[in-house]
């Protein structure tokens, strides 16, 4: 049963970057539930196998519904955005782009695949199939200062490809600006960790969300929250950098907000913690690697901060 939405926003209101000076489409109080329609990263570009990435126009990519503004949302909060619902459509594209991804020397480029989504499941070819799992790529608010292409993640979000932000999962977002600003796009019926190749399942939909405020905590970095853990994310050029990054988040979190030594931390993060790769598309001109950490549910560490 689909879950009711106060408010619809349309595939037509989107934003191609981040950036402080954002106005909002829509402004909703806490608890509000709003259905987003979105678009595939390539905006539609891209329908047959005969389309390719050499082709299309790369000013419109990984276009973000939105941006939403949260009545009360100041900066020092968290803005909290619950997925509901991530819906694809039946189909959906995977591309090999020139330059980009670990196995590009090594392949013809550039090659479009479709696939046909259906009853759960994804047809690459009459094969291979495998389960869907849906999730979203761009998700993010304003920035303090900076604009960023929705190509690019960071503190504020942007295009953070991890497979977790899939139904069920509670992203928060440190707020930057009045009422947060917050939109989402680059759908994936699938991605796997690295998304090595530059592109998962691309595909549009419609994404349902729920909102929410955490007042007067947040992370350097959005931290999203699952049913038995939650995740810390980070983002660099390098993969190293962005693990060390999210290591240290991480570790500053178990401190302040669950009274851990930094010693006891650091060992709790070896232990008992998973650090892992999102993306690392690799080597691709500019391409951010984003890294995650990830800390298990207990009964002394219920969640990223104490409030919630």
């Amino acid at each position: 049963m689909a879950t009711a939405a106060q408010e619809t926003i349309g595939r037509d209101q989107v934003i191609w970057a981040f950036g402080p000076d954002l106005e909002p489409v829509l402004e909703v109080e806490p608890g509000a539930v709003v259905r987003l329609e979105t678009n595939d990263c390539f905006t539609g570009q891209i329908t047959t196998e005969d389309d390719l990435v050499t082709g299309i126009d790369f000013e419109r990519i990984n276009s973000a519904t939105g941006p939403i503004a949260v009545t009360g949302a100041e900066p020092g909060d968290s803005l909290v955005v619950e997925l509901l619902e991530v819906n694809p459509i039946e189909w959906g594209v995977a591309t090999i782009i020139p330059g980009y991804g670990q196995l590009h020397e090594q392949v013809k480029s550039p090659v479009t695949k479709i696939f046909q989504v259906r009853d759960g499941m994804i047809e690459m070819d009459e094969r291979i199939r495998f389960p869907i799992r849906p999730m979203v790529g761009v998700v993010g608010v304003a920035t303090e200062s900076e604009t960023l292409t929705n190509a690019l993640p960071g503190q504020h979000g942007g295009n953070l490809d991890n497979h977790m932000h899939g139904p069920g999962a509670r992203m928060y977002f440190p707020v930057r600006k009045p009422g947060g600003m917050f939109a989402v796009g680059d759908m994936h019926a699938s991605m796997g960790d690295g998304e090595i190749c530059g592109t998962g399942v691309e595909i549009s939909g419609e994404v349902v969300a729920r909102f929410d405020l955490v007042k007067g905590k947040q992370g350097n970095w959005p931290v999203t929250e699952l049913a038995e853990s939650w995740v810390v994310h980070a983002t660099a050029f390098e993969f190293m950098d962005a693990m060390q990054l999210a290591c240290e988040e991480a570790a500053r979190m178990l401190v302040d907000e669950w009274d851990m030594t930094m010693e006891d931390a650091f060992i709790f993060l070896s232990v008992a913690c998973d650090v892992g790769i999102a993306q690392a598309c690799k080597p691709g001109p500019g391409f951010e690697c984003i890294a995650r950490v990830v800390i298990p549910k207990i009964e002394a560490i219920p969640g990223p901060f104490k409030t919630v």
